[in-house]
């Protein structure tokens, strides 16, 4: 049977669409994500993304990593869903929509999203790093000579290390370039390698070097592989508040498939 699908990206991080708003796609069916994903023998992305009818929002968003199992909450995803609900016209400029980790708020003008993350209120500062959850679980560590800096390989080993569950963590490895401004790259989990951008990644990365006084400011420039995204935030009582993350969400093409 032929499926109609939609392959967008937000700085680098794509994802396969699918407007499972009847709910005929198998969510089960983590072979078939996976063969999806695949960048040879299916469409190729980072992550296959569902849009479905919700009871109390404009829609939810139902995200899989590149292996074909469900996971946490994808920061990109969520702004090129947004654009997603727009093209299908869900909704016009402002939205509310259901993820995994809860609400979102987001806005969109002219292909530029700006998208509410959750608050952070605990973060866990070691030595060697910093570790906390934007909706997704992030290690962020303080590297020098980011451009040839062995992501994948070095990655891994934290992804899998013993500090964390099977379930694993994101890596992050930062170089600050100004007081406002960090490049960022990102291995994920799920993906298992270097991915060009990480919403929930360069969120986290904001606010960690904020905690480790690495930038006073209050709106934070991260420069990925794949572009450049923003993330502004206030300071709370415990942790974090107010957390927006922003930049472009395009649609890349759309094409139908077999399954």
């Amino acid at each position: 049977m032929t499926h109609t699908f939609y392959k967008y990206q937000g700085t680098g991080n794509d994802f396969v669409f699918v407007d499972n708003r009847q709910g005929l796609f198998n969510k089960k069916d983590a072979k078939l994500i996976a063969h999806l994903c695949d960048r040879r023998f299916g469409i190729g992305a980072d992550g296959l993304i569902l849009l479905e009818n919700d009871k109390i929002a404009d829609f939810k968003m139902v995200y899989f990593n590149a292996d074909g199992n469900e996971s946490t909450m994808c920061g990109n995803g969520g702004r090129c869903i947004v654009a997603f609900a727009e093209r299908l016209n869900i909704i016009s400029k402002n939205t509310t929509f259901n993820a995994i980790d809860g609400l979102h708020e987001a806005s969109i003008t002219n292909g530029f999203v700006t998208l509410k993350m959750q608050d952070v209120d605990s973060i866990e500062a070691f030595d060697s790093h910093v570790f906390l959850n934007t909706g997704s679980p992030h290690h962020v560590t303080l590297v020098n000579n980011l451009k040839d800096f062995d992501v994948k390989s070095e990655g891994s080993k934290i992804r899998n290390g013993e500090r964390y569950n099977e379930a694993g963590s994101n890596v992050n490895f930062v170089q600050q370039m100004d007081s406002d401004t960090f490049a960022v790259r990102t291995y994920e989990r799920g993906v298992e390698d270097e991915t060009l951008s990480c919403g929930t990644g360069v969120t986290a990365v904001a606010l960690a070097m904020h905690r480790l006084n690495k930038t006073e400011a209050k709106e934070v420039n991260l420069k990925v592989e794949g572009g450049q995204l923003k993330v502004s935030f206030e300071v709370s009582e415990n942790g974090y508040k107010n957390i927006w993350l922003q930049g472009p969400a395009t649609l890349v093409f759309k094409g139908e498939i077999e399954w």
